[in-house]
């Protein structure tokens, strides 16, 4: 098993530089976990790229109806956050040592609390779940 952040789930659904590289690591994974927290902002990050005008609306809806029946069907495993995650990383934050966002922290906290390997393409993120003992995989 492995948790999905953001900045994987992205490249698998739109174009980007290392889509290739996510598509064939995904094709690998049996079972890719998600959290709701990385379905909300992905969908943030697919409303980010049609106002920038890197996709266009309906693109946006298709990939969000694609995302919607990859989920359903059960290709990604949903697991909730708890309120340990929360407490977890809270500390993360509080330690005051990495440059961990809110939504990172929680990403990290949910792998860790669900030992799983966390896959991200965010350096940043890769870094903080090597300082706290979280198993992660970096895509470049």
């Amino acid at each position: 098993m492995s948790f999905l952040d953001t900045s994987v789930l992205t490249p698998y659904y739109c174009p980007e530089k290392r889509s290739t590289r996510v598509q064939r690591l995904l094709s690998r994974i049996d079972r890719p976990v998600i959290s709701p927290l990385v379905e909300i902002e992905f969908y943030c990050v697919m409303a980010r790229k049609v106002r920038s005008g890197e996709i266009s609306k309906s693109t946006a809806q298709r990939i969000f109806t694609e995302f919607k029946h990859h989920v359903a069907e059960g290709r990604f495993d949903v697991v909730p956050i708890e309120a340990g995650e929360y407490t977890f990383a809270r500390r993360c934050i509080e330690e005051m040592s990495t440059s961990l966002r809110a939504v990172d922290a929680l990403h990290l906290a949910t792998a860790s609390a669900h030992n799983i390997v966390l896959v991200t393409a965010d350096r940043d993120l890769a870094q903080a779940a090597k300082r706290f003992g979280v198993k992660y995989k970096f895509i470049p």
